[in-house]
């Protein structure tokens, strides 16, 4: 099946086919963690993220069980935060060594480098992940027990009504970040922008047959959007390492280069993030949504209109 809302069924079954799917597969990626953690951990968090994403959508359908439910998976996604973040401060000293190739071709960021993986390898050889995988597997397997409890709106109009306000929503968060971001240019602001910018990328495959404009090109942009947020995100990370009085990263005399690089790589995609940011999400986020909430519910009318008509089975 697939992480889209189909219009030919009921809203309720077609969040809850999703839900179950999303987080059958983060098991299965849980599972697989123990084996191979960095691949394992990275895509069960990309499926709660999913997950997440598709509660928001829904949420002013059935707030008691969305809210709830997103909370159980905000935790199950912090106790693999820890281990996720160590593979990623590795790729960010990579990433930085790529886009100047010659700053650091004297192996100035070598010794960082070598202090996170042996922090990766710690990470995930010790005990402490193993427990937070079964912790992670337990809240899974009882959420996959509480899907049927949701219980949303079939009818049309009302239906249309609650996917529009999800969309909307998003869209709120994103523009009030990117404000945000904007004048004041904190770590902080460009986080919710990214988290904000993912959750509309989710909206835009979950409404993939719904969205009244074609979404292609849209979710392309949206997509390497928050790869560019992820990036600045593990800037500001790496960057709180450095400036820690137990000095995680090292001596000044084996970080100089890193914080000179980094800043340079913050600078840019500061600049870069928020010029297309600002071509995404500069509209209203009400006349943005308009027009979804319209077709969703011209598509949705018309195939109850079709049931309807549609003849028995003998």
């Amino acid at each position: 099946m697939s992480f889209r809302i189909d219009p030919h069924m009921s809203l309720s079954g077609e969040i809850r086919r999703i839900l179950a799917e999303e987080i059958g597969k983060a098991l299965v990626h849980l599972d697989a963690a123990r084996d191979r953690p960095e691949q394992g951990l990275h895509n069960c968090r990309k499926r709660l993220k999913n997950v997440r994403a598709l509660l928001r959508l829904v949420r002013s359908g059935d707030e008691t069980f969305c809210e709830t439910e997103n909370q159980c998976y905000r935790q199950v996604a912090a106790l693999l935060a820890g281990p996720r973040e160590a593979t990623a401060l590795v790729e960010t000293i990579d990433r930085l060594a790529a886009s100047f190739p010659e700053q650091s071709a004297g192996g100035g960021l070598d010794a960082v480098r070598d202090r996170l993986v042996a922090r990766l390898h710690e990470l995930h050889g010790g005990a402490g992940l193993d427990t937070a995988i079964g912790a992670a597997i337990a809240a899974c397997e009882e959420g996959v027990g509480r899907i049927d409890k949701l219980a949303l709106p079939d009818q049309p109009e009302q239906a249309a009504d609650v996917l529009a306000e999800g969309a909307r929503a998003t869209l709120r968060r994103a523009r009030k970040a990117l404000d945000k971001a904007a004048s004041r240019g904190e770590a902080d602001d460009f986080h919710d922008l990214r988290k904000a910018a993912k959750t509309h990328g989710m909206h835009l495959s979950l409404l993939g047959r719904l969205w009244p404009t074609p979404i292609k090109a849209r979710r392309k942009a949206v997509d390497e959007l928050g790869e560019r947020l992820g990036e600045l995100h593990d800037v500001f990370v790496m960057r709180a390492l450095l400036d820690a009085e137990d000095q995680p990263l090292g001596p000044p005399e084996d970080t100089r280069l890193l914080a000179k690089l980094l800043k340079r790589s913050e600078k840019s995609l500061k600049k870069t993030c928020l010029a297309e940011a600002g071509e995404l999400f500069g509209d209203s986020p009400k006349r943005s949504t308009r027009k979804l909430a319209r077709k969703v519910r011209d598509d949705l009318t018309a195939v109850s209109h079709e049931d309807a008509g549609a003849p028995g089975v003998g």
